[in-house]
């Protein structure tokens, strides 16, 4: 009787740590998930042209710092996004980094050329969100 207290109290034992490594998984997917449904979003929001809705996946404290002018906005206009590409990616619990090409045509010229681009996300796990930590792609190189 007493070796049968034992093996059920290991058994039980053994089904909560087993409980308990089940929810760290779910979780680590949850957080995996959101990154892929965040980063899906945002290069949709980027291939569409909707750049204002892509600056509103960005990480608020750095729209705080560097806040957008109307000016900024309304030069993304004169450009048509012809592709967007995950060229790789590196992916940390609460971090990650997605290298990117853009296809960009210039809608007064119609010349297209590429871009790269690096994406930085941080996981906020107080929101449950990521955060794009850098701004906008620059499509003009710095000019």
């Amino acid at each position: 009787m007493r070796m049968l207290k034992v093996q059920m109290r290991n058994v039980g034992m053994l089904l909560s740590l087993l409980l308990g490594l089940a929810a760290c998984g779910t979780a680590k997917v949850d957080q995996t998930s959101a990154l892929q449904q965040a980063q899906y979003a945002y290069s949709a929001a980027i291939r569409w042209g909707d750049f204002e809705g892509a600056w509103n996946m960005v990480d608020p404290e750095y729209r705080k710092a560097h806040p957008m002018t109307d000016l900024e906005f309304e030069r993304y206009k004169q450009v048509q996004i012809s592709g967007y590409h995950d060229l790789g990616a590196q992916v940390t619990q609460t971090n990650a980094i997605r290298e990117i090409g853009i296809g960009v045509i210039n809608r007064n010229t119609l010349v297209e050329r590429q871009a790269r681009y690096t994406e930085r996300w941080r996981y906020d796990a107080e929101g449950k969100v990521w955060w794009l930590t850098v701004g906008l792609p620059d499509l003009w190189e710095g000019q």
